[in-house]
């Protein structure tokens, strides 16, 4: 009996793919379950192609590149991300804007690409990340970030109504705070922050980088969820559930 969480003979696009972010433990993952992966990053690292998730002619261009390397697309995982932490009244317009833009509007051009493809070969899996703030906001000054990614939440559940009709699933992940990461790596800074950010949580702890995403994240990127769209998954030992 073939695994429902199976992925061999698929291939999968893994963006914000480099060394130290959830998205390479994310690429590890599919990878491990059978998925030949490609990987992308505007940090040329340890991936496969450089890209800027801004660039609407370079997503396009990536996604055709995917396509014409391998003759297929099957599953997205979209883990860019841009975090500022800076209280509102010292962040500028740009600043906002950017990070807005690479969280959002980085993330709806990825779907847009993968989906055009996806629909057309009849099937497909997106899954985006968010955060355990797309419908709460946290201690930590950022406001830019928590707008963003909140977005990323909504765009998800707009996309799996457009694309589920064409067999395709768009899902989304909502990590809580997962430490060590590049990311969360500043946060080792300040002990009795990272502190309570464990106590918040049910269980007590921070998340596992290399232990924790991996189940929920095939589960969406696998058939084993194919009845599944439109959700927010949260990852965050019970953070959102208080």
């Amino acid at each position: 009996m073939v695994s429902p969480f199976d992925l061999a003979g698929q291939v999968a696009l893994v963006v914000g793919a480099a060394a130290g972010g959830l998205g390479e433990r994310a690429a590890r993952t599919v990878a491990e379950a059978g998925a030949t992966v490609v990987t992308a990053d505007l940090d040329p690292t340890d991936v496969h192609h450089t890209a800027d998730v801004t660039d609407e002619a370079a997503v396009d261009a990536l996604v055709a590149r995917v396509l014409a390397d391998h003759g297929r697309l099957d599953v997205l995982v979209n883990a860019a991300g841009l975090m500022l932490r800076k209280p509102y009244d010292e962040t500028t317009l740009e600043e906002f804007e950017r990070v807005v833009r690479v969280n959002l509007t980085g993330t709806w051009l990825l779907d847009r690409a993968a989906g055009r493809v996806m629909a057309a070969a009849g099937s497909g899996r997106i899954v985006n990340l968010t955060t355990v703030y797309a419908e709460r906001v946290g201690p930590v000054p950022e406001s830019a970030y928590y707008a963003s990614k909140a977005g990323v939440a909504n765009v998800t559940r707009a996309l799996a109504a457009e694309l589920g009709p064409h067999g395709v699933s768009v899902n989304c992940l909502a990590p809580g705070v997962f430490y060590p990461t590049k990311m969360t790596a500043p946060l080792g800074a300040d002990p009795e922050r990272l502190d309570w950010f464990a106590k918040r949580t049910m269980l007590g702890r921070l998340g596992d980088p290399d232990t924790d995403l991996a189940g929920p994240l095939l589960l969406l990127a696998s058939p084993a969820a194919s009845y599944v769209t439109g959700q927010v998954v949260y990852v965050d030992g019970g953070w959102s559930a208080w």
